[in-house]
């Protein structure tokens, strides 16, 4: 696929022959815990220029069930939090005060629609494949959390592939096939088989896993600690999932 020149946020090739520290994110792109993990991680990596990071991005749906044309989004989150408004309230003020801290201003108010997010996981993997990936993450999870754009539409996401300089005619003819339909599912049955139950999940060098949206220091150390070990397994938690 042609893609265009590279956007900002794009991961840049390692010089031959240098180490590089490989991070898989598990994670889906209506799970707003994902998108203040993305961005506290992208804050500490930004922190030690001196440890080449390179992002793999892997997908993960926490409501598979949801049809291709959507569900009203308040509504089936209401049903997940058993009717119950107020604590579905304070969930929400969790997320967005998280969200304060990295930057992000959550406007859950401008969310109409949850999809499916199949489509979305299919083009974030051909921007990946363009080396498009973090710029791609980043504008998914931005037009859904902060804009409110309707990621059923195959021409919202057309357009926003394009606007980080992809081909807009190839991805919209892609996403009108099945292509790597198969393949994302597979990917999202891998990370479960792995054992992974809830998002966002970062995993350093095949060995070191941080679950859930950690704080911008704890995923410093977390760099640090896996570049260091160089392939000791453990791992952290914090809080995630929800849509």
């Amino acid at each position: 696929m042609s893609a265009g020149p590279p956007a900002a946020g794009a991961t840049p090739p390692a010089p031959s022959g240098q180490r590089v520290l490989r991070v898989d994110l598990v994670s889906d792109v209506v799970c707003p815990w994902c998108y203040v993990g993305w961005r506290a991680f992208q804050i500490a990596a930004a922190s030690l220029p001196e440890i080449p990071v390179r992002v793999a991005f892997r997908p993960f749906q926490l409501d598979p069930d949801v049809p291709s044309e959507g569900v009203d989004r308040q509504a089936r989150l209401l049903a997940k939090f058993g009717g119950d408004a107020q604590r579905l309230a304070a969930s929400g003020a969790a997320v967005a005060e998280a969200g304060r801290e990295v930057g992000i201003s959550f406007d859950f108010a401008r969310i109409e629609r949850m999809p499916n997010t199949l489509d979305a996981h299919r083009l974030l993997r051909w921007a990946s494949g363009a080396g498009l990936g973090a710029p791609m993450a980043e504008t998914l999870f931005r037009a859904y959390f902060c804009e409110g754009e309707d990621m059923t539409s195959r021409a919202t996401l057309t357009g926003l592939a394009r606007g980080i300089g992809m081909d807009g005619a190839v991805v919209r003819d892609l996403l009108a096939t099945d292509a790597d339909r198969e393949a994302v599912l597979a990917d999202i049955n891998h990370a479960r088989t792995m054992g992974v139950t809830g998002v966002p999940c970062f995993i350093f060098d095949a060995s070191l896993a941080v679950i859930g949206a950690q704080s911008v220091d704890r995923f410093t150390r977390a760099i640090e600690t896996a570049w260091a070990a160089g392939g000791t397994a453990g791992q952290v938690s914090a809080p995630g999932d929800g849509g």
